[in-house]
């Protein structure tokens, strides 16, 4: 392995702290280091170990094993000369070595969510919907630790050395050196805690303790180190760590050393740290999601006829899961459910939550995961608008779009098919009608039914409603002011669903509600057939597609993207077979490519082929041309709607080369260029990327 692999991996623990870095063990982003610790779960992930700096010396020979780019342009030392192997299953795993010794890295961050009386499944988050009118909220234990174990093979004794490079910042920024900058630190036996000060205000505090070893505080700055990655993306690229000290080891042939890492100080009788700790994590994990996604039940009677996928045994399917499920995490200030949209960098979105739930939870039967996500986000609607985001501390939620209501009746709609849960309904359909009423009577950013034709309409200058939400100097790129396809696509299965929903409550619910439930019904029709009729205002003869937009003014935008797709893929579709097919035949040919469907067609002037550059350049071509591989998912349910005896034009095997062996091994990145050969980009692993693969791949 002589070349600088620099694809990545990333580990996570359910409550929103990772650790990320790449195969050749040289940082490259702000977001590379060990521990990240979301001190408000998923919230203010702060860095904290950045990694362990390690040589070994063998023979009196001292070999580095690191690797680190400095500001200087030099790449030193040169550790990753010596790396012979790398494995990401079922946890990152270095092989270093040479003619006469071989050392082995592992790391593995624990689930950090215990949920008491739980049985075991911490993944299915059913007991902490808070709002489940039947039962109080349990409080969970959070932890947030990190384990590392060395394991030593050679014909002498050798030591190891591993100095700490340690840090206490906001996983947006860099760390700087600074005056008034101190990291202190307590050693007992084993173990030293470590907490930084600054200006008189201290951080997180945390500690380290080692099965064997002895630890010399030394304290010293390492200044100036480089990450390309931030350069590439014009932002700042220049990090100082700050070392309070390093471990000797003396290890001999075989010999094995476990350190932890653990966030909090110290308890007074922590559990025994043993060379076994670490391989009782590897199987507490694979426990939980066995658990979780039913995996491993062989013939144990009807256990197997409740596993949740009956190709739960594939590799390839073990690891789509996998993936899925590092996006689950717990939202301590709604204290239930939530899910990141994607790492790095992104927190919890409604509108991700709501498009990849299918994917991530109906598919493999977490049905009690989709009713505690569904619930919350139902529990929050204000003024028939669904949260985008949540508030880290107190406050209200984010309210900034007009997709986010109504995905929440489409995804509540899907969760109802898959479950029956029609008491469930009865609980939720008050939500289901606050919205209606918001949307029919008018509400936030002017979003209301037009009374012409029952389409939904919205003007609100400098914002950015639709998932095309990209904003530069407070004008958004994309503004789709007026009528935006696939959100009238979204009304008009609204309004299907809504009239299902009452006529089915009708003849459960008690003889007084059950006529004005049923009037409720033939209403709902009989404006969802209007707003179908209205819906060919969208149709343009002369491209053979849909219009994206129809905008205050009356005007029409016909560029050609991916909405027309999304707007034809929804459970109730209103648009006619034959337009469908001729829309399909434009998106192939323009938009699809093997990783999902561009923004834009490469012949519209506004194309932007690639995403790169500064903030403001990559802002300007997210959705004017690059690929978003969620979007496969509409493009498949839109072709079976229309096409369903026709072979699907998409090869996966790009898409799943791409998951196993590039960018984040085991996740799917959230974009990649329009042009080719495509190059991944954005976040390295995305929610309804992955959860949109899970959701088709079996059917392909």
């Amino acid at each position: 392995m002589a070349d600088l692999d620099q694809r990545e991996w990333l580990l996570t623990n359910g409550l929103g702290s990772f650790a990320s870095g790449t195969v050749s063990d040289v940082r490259t982003r702000t977001y590379h280091g060990w521990l990240f610790a979301a001190t408000n779960p998923p919230s203010e992930r702060t860095l904290l170990l950045s990694h362990l700096e390690a040589s070994l010396e063998v023979q009196g020979k001292v070999v580095a094993l690191g690797t680190n780019y400095w500001g200087s342009g030099r790449i030193e030392p040169t550790g990753y000369e010596l790396l012979r192997s790398f494995d990401i299953n079922p946890v990152p795993k270095w092989i270093w070595g040479d003619d006469n010794w071989q050392l082995s890295r592992q790391l593995v961050i624990p689930h950090g969510l215990v949920e008491p009386d739980k049985g075991g499944d911490k993944g299915a988050f059913s007991s902490l919907s808070p709002f489940s009118p039947h039962s109080p909220t349990p409080h969970p234990t959070l932890c947030h630790r990190l384990l590392i174990q060395y394991r030593y093979e050679g014909t002498e004794v050798a030591i190891l050395r591993l100095r700490l490079l340690i840090g206490d910042r906001d996983f947006h920024h860099q760390q700087k050196a600074s005056p008034e900058l101190h990291f202190s630190q307590v050693l007992l036996p084993q173990q030293v805690c470590l907490q930084a000060i600054l200006g008189g205000r201290f951080g997180t505090p945390w500690h380290l303790r080692w099965t064997q070893g002895d630890y010399r505080p030394d304290g010293v700055w390492y200044w100036d180190y480089r990450l390309p990655e931030e350069t590439q993306r014009g932002l700042g690229d220049r990090e100082d760590l700050y070392s309070p000290g390093y471990l000797t080891v003396t290890l001999k042939p075989g010999d094995v050393v476990t350190l932890e890492v653990r966030v909090g100080f110290p308890e007074p009788q922590p559990a025994p740290l043993s060379c076994e700790t670490f391989t009782e994590a590897i199987e507490a994990e694979e426990e939980r999601l066995s658990q979780v996604f039913g995996w491993d039940r062989g013939e144990q009677g009807d256990k197997q006829e409740n596993a949740p996928l009956s190709y739960a045994q594939s590799p390839i399917w073990q690891q789509l899961l996998k993936a899925s499920d590092r996006f689950i995490v717990y939202r301590a200030s709604i204290a239930g459910p939530t899910v990141i949209a994607g790492y790095h960098w992104f927190n919890d979105w409604g509108r991700d939550t709501l498009i990849a739930l299918p994917g991530l939870a109906l598919v493999p039967q977490r049905f009690d995961l989709a009713k505690g996500l569904l619930r919350t986000f139902g529990h929050y609607c204000r003024q028939g608008l669904i949260p985008n985001a949540f508030p880290d501390v107190g406050g209200e939620p984010f309210y900034n779009s007009i997709d986010a209501a109504l995905l929440w009746i489409e995804t509540l709609g899907l969760y109802l098919e898959a479950t029956q849960d029609w008491q469930f309904l009865a609980e939720q359909f008050p939500v289901v009608q606050q919205i209606h009423k918001a949307f029919v009577g008018g509400t936030r950013y002017n979003i209301h039914v037009d009374a012409t034709d029952w389409l939904v309409s919205w003007n609100a200058r400098n914002v950015a409603l639709t998932w095309m939400d990209a904003v530069v100097g407070g004008e958004p790129v994309t503004p789709r002011l007026g009528k935006p396809v696939e959100i009238n696509a979204l009304w008009y299965s609204a309004l299907c669903w809504l009239s299902q929903w009452a006529e089915r409550l009708s003849q459960i619910q008690d003889p007084n509600s059950s006529e004005r439930l049923a009037k409720q019904a033939q209403r709902y029709d009989q404006q969802a057939q209007q707003v179908k009729g209205s819906l060919q205002k969208f149709w343009n003869p002369k491209l053979c597609y849909l219009y994206d937009t129809i905008e205050l003014d009356d005007r029409r935008n016909s560029q050609i993207r991916p909405n027309a797709v999304l707007a034809l893929s929804l459970h109730h579709c209103g648009f006619p077979q034959e337009q469908g097919r001729q829309v399909l035949a434009v998106a192939t040919s323009s938009l699809l490519t093997p990783y999902g469907l561009r923004s834009l067609d490469p012949g519209d002037p506004q194309y932007i082929g690639k995403y790169q550059g500064t903030p403001e350049e990559r802002d300007r071509a997210y959705h004017q041309g690059t690929v978003w591989s969620w979007l496969i998912g509409a493009f498949i349910r839109a072709w079976e709607r229309f096409y369903p005896e026709e072979p699907l034009p998409f090869d996966w095997q790009p898409l799943l080369e791409h998951f196993l062996h590039d960018a984040c091994l085991g996740s799917i990145s959230e974009i990649f260029d329009g042009d080719a050969p495509h190059q991944p980009k954005g976040a390295i692993a995305q929610a309804w990327s992955v959860a949109e693969v899970i959701r088709y791949l079996p059917k392909s």
